[in-house]
């Protein structure tokens, strides 16, 4: 009973979890697809260049995204976690890998996020510029975007060692296993496709896609996922009563 209890319990966090990414997931993609880029391959019209001193134009708009991505990576964190704690016990160490990537992704970009809203529209109203064209998310060659590459690319290991825990013997834990997989080989080959087109000038295409192709796969993973730990709920919740 001791064990079920226990179970229980990292099965409800594992599914309050999983919605609460879905939803966080949803919100910031919504409020960063507004934050159209004013500089780079994708910009419109009226694009600012290096040293991008009217990166103030744009404060706060292109920056909500990121506060709520602070709390969208926070959920993805309890996630992982919570999917550690039900996984079979021969498959642990699997489950421990993807926390490890899982927490190095979190950190990467939790970083860089509290970073870019915190340092730069501050030291740009204070006149203080030196060094900020290398720290604005406007500088497609600069920290802000190299991190998020960095930050999603271990997501990515993160969910790949994740993959074998779900097992492969019914049709939703088939699905949720292969979504697990798709994030690293796409962003992989997205990597590599921008890299041989534009070499190091690959300015945030791939950051664009990076973040677009794990946001995705994150958005269906916490719904099946959802939807996964709402039926071990059921079945231990209907031994334990019956």
């Amino acid at each position: 009973m001791e064990t079920d209890n226990k179970n229980l319990t990292a099965l409800k966090v594992g599914f309050y979890s999983s919605w609460s990414l879905t939803i966080l997931t949803l919100i910031t993609f919504g409020f960063a697809m507004i934050a159209i880029p004013p500089s780079g391959p994708n910009c419109p019209m009226n694009c600012m260049d290096y040293p991008y001193t009217d990166l103030l134009s744009y404060f706060p708009r292109d920056y909500y995204w990121m506060y709520l991505a602070i709390f969208q990576l926070c959920a993805f964190v309890i996630f992982m976690i919570a999917n550690h704690f039900v996984a079979p016990v021969e498959k642990k160490i699997f489950s421990s890998i993807s926390v490890a990537f899982t927490l190095i992704s979190a950190t990467v970009l939790l970083s860089n996020y509290f970073l870019q809203f915190s340092v730069v529209p501050i030291s740009v109203i204070k006149g203080q510029t030196e060094g900020i064209p290398l720290l604005t998310q406007y500088n497609g060659h600069g920290i802000f975007i190299v991190l998020e590459e960095l930050g999603f690319t271990m997501m990515t290991i993160a969910f790949i060692f994740l993959s074998p825990i779900f097992s492969m013997k019914n049709r939703l834990e088939k699905t949720i296993h292969w979504l697990l997989v798709i994030p690293f080989g796409v962003n992989l080959l997205a990597f590599i496709y921008y890299s041989i087109q534009f070499g190091l000038d690959r300015d945030y295409r791939f950051e664009t896609a990076a973040i677009g192709i794990n946001w995705s796969m994150t958005l269906l993973i916490g719904i099946l996922a959802g939807v996964f730990f709402k039926r071990k709920i059921n079945k231990i919740t209907s031994v334990m009563t019956g």
